[in-house]
């Protein structure tokens, strides 16, 4: 075969690993600090980013048109004893290796040149090509062995990788494991941040470091689209599709992090094919959407974030903004309302929201409700009804309000105002924390263990009253103290007559020796219950 004919060969699968197989290559660098190469005593004579380029075969050639025979990322050993007489000549062959695309020449003195041509270092310096030079005699199949053996053990062990990541993540959708153990083990995996986004490049999952969620999540909307129209690149951030049958779900960021020995690329594909399995036996549930609304809202609820700042980022990035917006909490209790017909509601009035269908503080269920709201359009009561009108029993459930806030420590607060209070609205009707400031101002000093104290004080004689005759004195209480003066009412809201009304008052007030007309203590009786925890759930 005529030598010429050899650029155009196909190259070996085996000899051109490509995409995350460079990954497993070694450096020139790194090659360099070999033994068999530092026997050479290497000089850098152009180094600098050259030097981090991958080598995937060490060749060696005397050939002044060597470069037509290259594949690219070789470094080639020579003595330089064929290479071109003139400094013209001399330059288009180093241009010409450069075009091939090779990691590295390497050139050994001695043989032919004493020191190297200033046209070769200038053009490999013109051209970023990372020369070095070999002060000592050394068997080049000494060279070219290490350096083989160091990219096949290289390779062995990116394969070693693959078939253990493919392993891990195979596992993870056989045994069903949720969407955000899967970008949980993905960002273990990478050592780097990884979310899973939405196709509205919304936040859905994602796995950062504690105090990390600015920096990963700031403007993520924006950063996300520029990722996705840049060209994947395994040393920034990485953007993989979560899809399957012609039909795609989402996608999978990975910000930049640590080489991995299979391919960050790899990993990150397929950890978005367990994600794409999961959807397909979904059974037509959105796993995902419940999933991203226990991510945000937990963490606010339990105030499992560093900064108002971070925790106002995964906001934003989840789609519910935060700045210049106004915010509320609110707690839905009753009936089976639907996260998806609440935020529903609040596109449906100029908002954005996440629900979170939760438990109480007694353990019955509870939805709660982050509400954001253009600054020019708060919350009201005609925006509240179109709320029990979307709710398909709106009947049974009852709706607490949360005061108005305008960041996320007042909106954390808001929630728990509504929680706390989500037992004083009646089915069928909404209660407006702000309207009602004695449950307001117990709402922000719930965990007060004064407050705490007073009312197991207060009310311990009626309390183990119930718990060991399944009575019902709380509910009595309650119903006399949400409606002072009117003992028909108050009886109405107990589901007493009046006469069994009337009988358990007397009892109430003979287990606390107590007199139910006298007004402070009506208001040390209604501060005891309001305190007590579940007590208005």
């Amino acid at each position: 075969m005529d030598p010429s004919e050899r650029r155009d060969l196909a190259a070996s699968p085996t000899h051109r690993p490509a995409g995350a197989a460079l990954a497993a290559l070694p450096t020139v660098a790194e090659l360099l600090e070999e033994p068999a190469f530092r026997a050479g005593l290497p000089e850098v004579v152009v180094g600098g980013p050259a030097l981090e380029a991958p080598v995937r075969w060490v060749h060696t050639s005397e050939r002044a048109d060597i470069a037509r025979m290259l594949e690219g990322s070789e470094l080639l050993l020579s003595m330089g004893t064929a290479w071109p007489g003139d400094d013209a000549a001399l330059t288009l062959f180093v241009e010409s290796l450069a075009e091939a695309g090779i990691a590295a020449l390497a050139l050994e003195l001695g043989t032919r040149y004493a020191a190297p041509p200033p046209a070769v270092v200038d053009a490999a310096r013109r051209h970023g090509l990372a020369l070095v030079l070999l002060h000592r005699e050394t068997r080049f199949v000494a060279l070219t062995e290490a350096g083989h053996h160091r990219i096949i053990a290289g390779q062995m062990a990116a394969l070693r990788a693959r078939d253990e990541v493919r392993e891990v993540f195979t596992s993870l959708a056989l045994r069903g494991a949720p969407a955000d153990h899967v970008v949980r083990e993905l960002a273990r995996a990478l050592g780097a941040p990884v979310v899973l986004e939405s196709l509205a490049h919304e936040a859905l999952i994602a796995e950062i470091p504690t105090g990390a969620e600015l920096a990963v999540l700031g403007d993520w909307e924006r950063r996300s689209r520029a990722a996705h129209r840049e060209p994947r690149d395994d040393e920034g951030w990485l953007v993989v599709p979560v899809d399957a049958r012609g039909k795609r779900w989402g996608s999978l960021v990975a910000l930049p992090g640590p080489a991995h020995p299979a391919g960050r690329a790899n990993v990150l594909g397929q950890g978005a094919i367990a994600l794409a399995l999961g959807r397909l036996s979904d059974g037509g549930r959105d796993e995902w959407a419940a999933l991203a609304r226990r991510h945000v809202l937990d963490p606010l609820l339990a105030g499992r974030f560093a900064t108002r700042e971070a925790m106002a980022a995964r906001l934003e990035a989840a789609g519910v903004p935060v700045a210049d917006r106004l915010l509320y909490g609110i707690a839905l209790r009753g009936g089976e309302p639907s996260p998806t017909e609440i935020e529903a509601w609040a596109l449906g009035i100029g908002g954005r929201a996440r629900a979170l269908a939760t438990t109480g503080r007694t353990g019955g269920p509870l939805t709660v409700v982050l509400l954001s709201m253009p600054a020019h359009r708060p919350l009201d009561d005609a925006a509240t009804a179109a709320l029990q009108r979307a709710l398909r029993d709106s009947a049974r459930v009852g709706v607490t309000v949360g005061h108005e806030a305008h960041e996320v420590d007042a909106a954390t607060l808001s929630l728990h105002e509504a929680i706390d209070n989500a037992g004083e609205a009646a089915a069928g009707t909404v209660l407006w924390v702000d309207r009602r400031p004695l449950a307001r101002l117990l709402s922000g000093l719930r965990d007060d263990h004064r407050l705490l104290d007073h009312g197991e004080r207060v009310l311990s004689p009626i309390v183990e009253h119930d718990q060991r005759t399944g009575g019902d004195l709380q509910r009595v209480l309650r119903a006399a103290l949400g409606h002072p003066g009117n003992r028909t009412a108050a009886a109405r809201a107990a589901h007493l007559s009046r006469s069994v009304f009337y009988q358990r008052l007397e009892l109430i007030e003979g287990l606390l020796g107590v007199d139910l007309e006298d007004g402070e203590t009506q208001t040390a009786l209604h501060i005891a219950l309001l305190s007590r925890p579940g007590a208005r759930d």
